[in-house]
């Protein structure tokens, strides 16, 4: 079992990802280029205005009104990015199967930042169950990407701490990981192909005709 996840099933998920994503991606495009308004205003000044103003924590409206959020988000996000593509464990299989490998972070360091994953997810939850307005537009479907998210880190911190039985956790948490890719492309996770885009497409709209911020 052990050989078939890390194995085959490794290029499987990592062919539907990228495969699914340039789909995605293109599929977008094409649509796009049916409106003859849209490409019409983008700006590459309101554009990059737009994208940069959004990814420096605390520098528009929205994210001054919610602190905690924005604190949350941001943490939540580079670890969830950064852990996975650094951790030492995941280079040394890199290394192992296609001989390329970088710079890693230390264990004690992924540790923490698995950590920080796991307590967003739990947020996350708990901001769903409980704000009125999340919770108003939360279907089921909402969850299972949260666990879809969490559960990879989850067994993770697990298998690195050998808490429990580590083979069988550590095939569980390559099939979470497995999941995760190939869910990118077809479900909400997708926000993450397509967050330089939207930001190009609302602060250009915002500033080429409104002649207003986005942020």
């Amino acid at each position: 079992m052990y050989e078939f996840v890390s194995g085959p099933l490794v290029w499987i998920a990592f062919i539907i990802f990228i495969g699914g994503s340039l789909y995605k991606i293109y599929n977008m495009l094409s649509g796009a280029k049916k409106d003859i308004t849209l490409f019409r205003h983008m700006s590459l000044k309101h554009s990059l205005a737009s994208l940069v103003h959004w990814v420096i924590p605390f520098n528009n409206q929205y994210m001054q009104k919610r602190p905690i959020f924005t604190i949350v988000s941001f943490a939540f996000h580079i670890c969830l990015i950064l852990t996975p593509v650094f951790l030492l464990g995941h280079l040394v299989l890199l290394d192992e199967s296609w001989n390329i490998s970088w710079f890693n972070i230390p264990d004690k360091v992924a540790d923490w930042m698995t950590i920080i994953v796991i307590a967003g997810c739990i947020f996350y939850l708990y901001r769903r169950l409980t704000d009125p307005v999340v919770k108003n537009v939360t279907d089921g479907s909402d969850y299972l990407l949260l666990a879809i998210t969490a559960l990879p880190f989850i067994t993770g911190f697990i298998a690195y701490h050998q808490l429990f039985a580590y083979k069988t956790i550590l095939i569980i948490h390559i099939l979470a990981g497995e999941i995760m890719l190939i869910a990118i492309p077809f479900t909400r996770l997708s926000h993450m192909l397509f967050f330089v885009f939207t930001r190009a497409l609302f602060g250009s709209e915002q500033g080429y005709w409104k002649h207003s911020k986005d942020w």
